[in-house]
């Protein structure tokens, strides 16, 4: 009998191949990432229909926010892209040692971008830029926008998060030799999210730290 093993590059008992094995991993990562899309989809529909609706005040709330951050946080993100996909590229070649560097490289990135993110949140806060905080001193349509930017960048950061954490769990697996990189797909498929996560926040970037200040 076959181990079942899909870090080690063995071939599961359901598989004829690895071949059928690595297509069934990217094809269910495909699935998961287009309800992921339907979910953040949804979200932005919401956005664009009230945006539509009270221009001035997502303007006026936009504004506020804060666009360095942002904007570093952005660069943080598309450079991380580029070592996601280092990993990827070091993986083919499997050079084991090459790979956790990398992931580490990666995941150092991802963790600067949330640092950041809690000193924005913590800025917010104490500026009483929330939903509901009494001293809030906006116009009144203008909580429709915080509102969402609270909840769109938490679901982001939610979503960092949980990628920080597959890609501390490949490294691992990576350095105890669990993981061949050159024999599974396993590497592949966390970057393929990493990469989703990090296109959402481009088009969460001109929405929320753009917007009223053309």
């Amino acid at each position: 009998m076959r181990e079942i093993s899909p870090f080690a590059g063995i071939v599961a008992e359901q598989f004829d191949d690895r071949g059928q094995q690595r297509q069934a991993a990217e094809f269910g990562m495909w699935i998961f990432l287009g309800t992921e899309v339907l979910f953040f989809g949804a979200i932005f529909l919401g956005y664009t229909l009230y945006r539509m609706a009270y221009p001035a005040a997502f303007e006026e709330a936009g504004r506020e926010t804060l666009v360095l951050i942002g904007s570093a946080n952005t660069a943080i993100l598309l450079i991380s892209s580029l070592t996601a996909a280092l990993v990827v590229k070091a993986a083919e070649f499997g050079s084991s040692r090459l790979v956790v560097r990398l992931i580490a490289a990666t995941i150092a990135l991802g963790l600067l971008f949330l640092a950041l993110k809690g000193y924005e949140y913590h800025h917010d806060i104490k500026s009483h830029f929330v939903p509901g905080d009494p001293l809030f001193d906006l116009s009144e349509h203008a909580v429709i926008f915080v509102s969402f930017y609270w909840a769109m960048t938490g679901i982001h950061a939610l979503h960092m998060a949980i990628g920080l954490g597959a890609w501390a769990v490949v490294a691992i697996l990576v350095h105890r030799g669990r993981v061949v990189p050159d024999k599974t797909n396993t590497i592949e498929v966390v970057g393929l999210y990493w990469h989703f996560v990090d296109t959402i926040w481009i088009f969460l970037y001109p929405l929320l730290y753009l917007v009223g200040r053309s």
